[in-house]
């Protein structure tokens, strides 16, 4: 079926909003009160944060403030995976947070079902960590989106390369 229209359903972060939230982040901490004499770190390397802090309830503090920095930012709180809090140096804890870039297969398997459940006149490959959507008809193409924004995933999920 030689397909006229397509886009791509993909999951990324924006590597550039995310610094600006990260920098945003480390301001806020450096003047509120309730971090001072604390060595709270935040330092990224792709992919992952690692957010060094006191105790606990300082670092749920720096989550809560990294949140709210990458949502005003536009970047979806789904795109991070958090790991275990860990012990660190001296009384300190850890906690490594993972940003997911692109959509892995056994992720994408329910997107997939969901476009084929739907029934419309369209073809769904995987390739590489994003799915290519592609139809004769604009219309079903925009109702395939519809339903993908509708659908309960943990992936943020952007469409692009709409042709």
């Amino acid at each position: 079926m030689p397909a006229d229209y397509s886009f791509d359903v993909v999951s990324k972060v924006d590597s550039q909003e995310l610094m600006n939230a990260l920098d945003q982040t480390r301001r806020e901490i450096a003047t509120r009160f309730d971090f001072k004499q604390s060595k709270t770190t935040i330092e990224s390397t792709e992919p992952t944060i690692t957010i060094v802090t006191d105790d606990e309830l300082k670092l749920k503090n720096v989550i809560d403030i990294l949140q709210s920095k990458l949502s005003k930012r536009g970047i979806s709180l789904k795109a991070l995976e958090y790991g275990k809090i860990e012990p660190a140096a001296g009384q300190s804890v850890r906690q490594v947070l993972t940003i997911r870039n692109g959509i892995p297969k056994e992720k994408a398997k329910p997107i997939l079902d969901a476009i084929k459940a739907s029934k419309l006149k369209v073809s769904a490959q995987l390739q590489d960590e994003q799915i290519r959507v592609s139809g004769k008809s604009k219309d079903d193409l925009q109702r395939i989106q519809q339903i993908l924004r509708d659908l309960e995933t943990e992936l943020p999920l952007q469409f692009q390369n709409y042709r």
